[in-house]
């Protein structure tokens, strides 16, 4: 593709530009930090950013009271109606209200006169919080009001001035009131390493000694997109398979522990809930999901099997299911394809299809806003109606060597008809054989220790294998999966 180049007024080859304010901004995981770091930039991107912003800045604070009296329903509506992450108001508070109208003064952009009323009064802030409620500025009566109809919203944001009951560096123990706390995790994507499943295991701690209760979840863009496979890839790498073996075992026991805690655990995925946020959100009590939630379990991706308790957790499902003078194989080949396609729930209720989520169990929220308010009342429901801890189940009815037979017929067939690679027929046996319990010569009960031992086994023999590591390597680099 070639662009014209108006100083010449003849075409040459496209060039992409790049600028340091720019990469600097891509490194932040907050949008609040990235705009920040555009603001103070020095080259010409950044001085388009304070342009743009100070346009904005000035036009914004014009139209009211004339498309508005209230600043936050213009935030709302561009960003419920134009999927912005921060409202215009919500962004000059980020960077900084005072600054800002110096520096668009300096630039010869005049904002409304209430605003230089609002700064002569002492208020600095479009927005502010005290204990969990948020008020904005109301320009008439020149004083801060508590946003109407957020009464039944608990956004975790709102607290960020409150001491917390707990925190390390990659997730937040937030006390939401009535007993109930609530834990968010912030690392990048939400990805689960070790800082996030002791911040599991320490809430759960917490809350059984003090609390009703516990909420996992957060107001990040994605719950979580999956295990921190840098770490892996690292692990795998060195050959620390004592290392590996170890935080695999840590987090299967994190997951179990999500389900037999001795108080109800709520998990309350949205946006991006993939691999072990999937695993997380199979294992609470009570799954809370937004209605757009993207769930599953999608470690074939990245040359492995879910580890976390997922592969597990289809074949108890799967058990469950099964009636008595029926076929069984079928209810374990649809959970066995959703693992090994890779499928993803588009919906909280498609994921209640593909059997992710449990219907009449579990439930989902149209206003992601409200997402954390009714995991919480979800966690008193469960308290309130006598919660008591279960127990580890040991009726899991594998099948054994007779389903082992078909699944092996079935690979070999995408195979033959060049479907799959061959290592991704390789992953499928691996696969195959946990989900049936291994080459066992009937079906028989098992209890879920021994589908875990299985499952770990064969996500660490993958993880010896050169090809799992170049499907690692490639998404962490790309993005993207790798068909080798």
């Amino acid at each position: 593709i070639e662009v014209l180049d108006i100083q010449r007024m003849e075409y040459r080859p496209k060039t992409k530009p790049r600028f340091k304010s720019v990469g600097a901004a891509r490194q932040a995981d907050q949008l609040a930090d990235r705009l920040k770091i555009l603001a103070k930039g020095k080259d010409k991107a950044a001085d388009f950013f304070r342009q743009l912003s100070f346009h904005l800045f000035a036009y914004v604070s014009n139209r009211i009271p004339e498309i508005t009296d209230d600043l936050y329903k213009m935030d709302d509506a561009l960003r419920t109606g134009f999927g912005w992450e921060l409202g215009p108001f919500e962004t000059w508070d980020v960077l900084g209200v005072e600054r800002m109208v110096k520096a668009m003064k300096d630039a010869g952009h005049q904002p409304a006169a209430w605003i230089d009323e609002m700064l002569a009064s002492g208020m600095d802030h479009f927005y502010k919080t005290e204990k969990g409620n948020r008020f904005y500025y109301d320009q008439k009566d020149k004083k801060y009001k508590a946003i109407p109809g957020t009464s039944d919203f608990i956004i975790l944001d709102n607290y960020r001035g409150e001491k917390p009951v707990w925190s390390n560096e990659g997730s937040t123990l937030h006390d939401i009131g009535d007993g109930v706390l609530n834990l968010e995790f912030h690392t990048k994507m939400n990805a689960i390493g070790s800082d996030v499943i002791q911040g599991i295991n320490k809430a759960i701690d917490i809350a059984e000694k003090d609390y009703r209760g516990l909420v996992i979840g957060n107001d990040a863009p994605a719950f979580s997109a999956g295990a921190n496979l840098a770490m892996i890839l690292m692990l795998a790498v060195e050959q620390e398979f004592d290392e590996l073996n170890m935080a695999i075992s840590m987090f299967q026991k994190t997951t179990m522990r999500t389900r037999y805690s001795a108080i109800p655990v709520v998990v309350a995925p949205h946006g991006l809930t993939l691999g072990g946020g999937c695993e997380l959100s199979m294992h609470a009590d009570h799954t809370q999901a937004a209605a757009e939630t993207y769930i599953g379990l999608v470690e074939v991706g990245a040359g492995l099997i879910p580890g976390g308790g997922g592969t597990k957790e289809m074949v108890l499902r799967a058990s469950d299911e099964y009636q008595s003078g029926e076929v069984e194989f079928p209810e374990l080949q649809k959970r066995f394809l959703a693992i090994a396609q890779a499928q993803v729930a588009t919906s909280a209720v498609e994921a209640m299809e593909k059997g992710i989520l449990r219907s009449g169990v579990d439930a989902f929220t149209m206003n992601q806003n409200r997402l954390i308010a009714d995991a919480k009342r979800a966690v008193i429901d469960l308290d309130e109606a006598g919660y008591t801890q279960p127990l580890m189940r040991k009726d899991i009815k594998v099948l054994g060597r007779s389903a082992l037979g078909a699944f092996f017929t079935g690979v070999y067939a995408f195979g033959v008809g060049h479907y799959v690679t061959d290592y991704d027929m390789k992953i499928a046996q691996k696969l195959a054989y946990v989900m049936c319990g291994g080459d066992l010569t009937s079906p028989q009960m098992v209890d879920e220790q021994y589908l875990l031992d299985l499952e770990r086994e064969a996500f660490l023999s993958l993880l010896g294998e050169k090809k799992t590591l170049e499907r690692i390597e490639s998404l962490l680099k790309t993005g993207k999966p790798l068909r080798n």
